[in-house]
């Protein structure tokens, strides 16, 4: 006879019961609670495989935390399209990804509209170790406003991982952010140069899937950061749908840090000039159609990744974005104006692996510019144009800033 907890499953549904035990075991000893979560995650895939069930994904903590009940009910009353935390993380991941360093990244929140709220260190007062952001509008029954610290957010959005993330220490050097004044060609040259970057890191997630898959995930986890971006530049919903569902798909198990590597690296490059490119008010190219195509091909690889690896989660993760890349795809390539006659008999280049490799980032770029997005591009060249006054404008977004 068992003495320990007493319990009770209750069938609600075909596909899923309840279980309710007592923290009182038949013995008198308490039980252990510690990380019960990831318990039952264990005991879940034991049975699994006890009984030939089909198996499921281990709680490796790579979901991104969900809204509480109360929250998601707030949004509902107040008729708002997300919870505030949902928007919060979309702009914290997308500031994170177009900066470099601590004072670029907290610049690039404030241009958004998000209210930050630094905690500086107790024996260096001038240090910042950590921080919380919230939006206007959303303040609790006090009257106060409601903070998401980064870590109640995301795992990887706490100030120590992005500095991690950046390669930068605490007292990086101050950059300026905002948009560039970009010509047309300059800036379809930009977003060709984060198609090729695309396409090369999809090779090397693919070279890697099956032979060490380690190496690939660092560009799998930089992709997020070119997802992000582009879904703010384009301001395409799809895309926008692609680059939240990726994440979990980014993220490595158990939080760790992927070490970096020459393929991340340039997808953040990428990621980063986009942002100094600033957004595209409804215009559709053909440079922007071709970079959410590779995009595509990125989550497709990093789903064949995660399926070699055996994270059902995080593969199902990168289907479903990429499902949604495809969409905005066709929708993109339907807004493109018609090619003209001399374009439509260029001939089209390959984009093999040794190709895309040799080539230099396509413009001239000023050495101020190439500092701001973190070295990789030749600092030699003439300027590409003076920056905007008013830099870039805080987007539309659901929630209590509406």
């Amino acid at each position: 006879m068992s003495l320990g907890v007493r319990w009770v499953a209750v069938r609600h549904a075909a596909d899923h019961i309840h279980l309710v035990a007592t923290l009182a075991r038949q013995d008198g000893a308490r039980p252990k609670t510690w990380n019960d979560f990831f318990r039952v995650r264990e005991a879940c895939q034991d049975a699994e495989a006890r009984f030939g069930l089909r198996s499921t994904a281990p709680a490796d903590r790579t979901a991104a935390k969900r809204p509480a009940r109360s929250e998601t009910e707030q949004a509902a009353r107040r008729g708002w399209d997300e919870p505030p935390r949902v928007t919060l993380c979309r702009e914290v991941s997308t500031a994170a990804a177009g900066a470099r360093t601590e004072h670029e990244f907290f610049a690039r929140l404030a241009d958004a509209g998000v209210a930050v709220r630094k905690r500086y260190s107790t024996t260096a007062p001038d240090q910042v170790t950590g921080y919380a952001v919230g939006l206007p509008g959303h303040d609790g029954s006090d009257g106060e406003p409601l903070w998401y610290g980064g870590g109640r957010l995301s795992a990887d959005l706490t100030l120590p991982r992005l500095h991690r993330r950046w390669g930068t220490s605490r007292t990086g050097a101050a950059e300026q952010s905002g948009a560039f004044r970009f010509t047309v060609s300059e800036r379809n040259a930009i977003y060709e140069h984060a198609a090729r970057q695309a396409t090369n890191a999809a090779e090397h997630i693919r070279h890697c899937a099956h032979n060490d898959p380690a190496r690939a995930a660092d560009a799998a986890w930089a992709a997020a950061d070119t997802l992000h971006v582009a879904a703010r530049a384009l301001r395409n919903p799809a895309l926008r749908r692609a680059a939240d569902g990726y994440g979990r798909a980014a993220r490595a198990p158990h939080g760790r840090i992927p070490h970096r590597t020459n393929a991340g690296n340039q997808l953040r490059t990428a990621a980063r000039l986009m942002a100094l490119n600033g957004n595209i008010t409804g215009e559709s190219t053909l440079a922007s159609a071709a970079l959410i195509a590779n995009l595509v091909g990125l989550a497709v690889a990093v789903a064949e990744l995660r399926k070699a690896q055996q994270h059902a989660a995080q593969a199902a993760a990168a289907r479903a974005a990429a499902e949604d890349l495809h969409a905005a795809c066709v929708q993109s390539r339907s807004a493109v104006p018609g090619q003209s006659q001399a374009e439509a008999r260029r001939p089209r280049r390959s984009a093999a692996a040794a190709d895309v490799g040799s080539r230099d980032f396509p413009i001239p770029i000023r050495a101020a510019l190439a500092a701001s997005v973190g070295g990789g591009l030749p600092d030699s060249q003439p300027g590409l144009g003076s920056r905007t006054s008013r830099g870039p404008q805080p987007p539309k977004r659901a929630g209590p800033g509406r």
